[in-house]
């Protein structure tokens, strides 16, 4: 769902000749991991895996964007509240748009674990589109 995020926000972008900020958000390490594929044997581990997820996911739409003649950047950052940190990159950037894609949970998970893109939706004072 991301990929279709960057693709439609690329051309949102090239559309209205803006500059795109592309974000990557990690959260800290936790002894406790919520989901499977999130344990991880080390401190060390977790820091190499999801910096390279990370990165993995920005150069490819960094790549996307470039490709389109579009100017952005690429930012990584690590917080314990994802959406806090969408905001506060928005904010502190002067964005005019926050635009994102849903994560896809339904049922309990959505519940328990929450949606980022929800608490973004509530939380930011800069107006939010929402790729499904």
């Amino acid at each position: 769902m991301s990929a279709a995020a960057v693709e439609q926000a690329t051309q949102l972008a090239k559309s209205v000749r803006a500059r795109l900020t592309l974000l990557a958000v990690t959260e800290p390490f936790h002894i406790f991991a919520s989901e499977p594929g999130r344990a991880v044997a080390t401190l060390e581990d977790y820091q190499e895996l999801t910096e390279a997820r990370a990165q993995q996911y920005l150069t490819a739409a960094q790549e996307k964007a470039t490709a389109a003649d579009i100017r952005c950047d690429a930012i990584q950052v690590e917080n314990e509240h994802p959406y806090q940190a969408i905001i506060d990159t928005a904010v502190a950037r002067g964005c005019d748009l926050i635009a994102m894609a849903s994560h896809g949970r339904r049922g309990i998970a959505a519940i328990v674990l929450g949606s980022e893109t929800v608490k973004v939706l509530t939380h930011s004072k800069i107006p939010v589109l929402v790729y499904r």
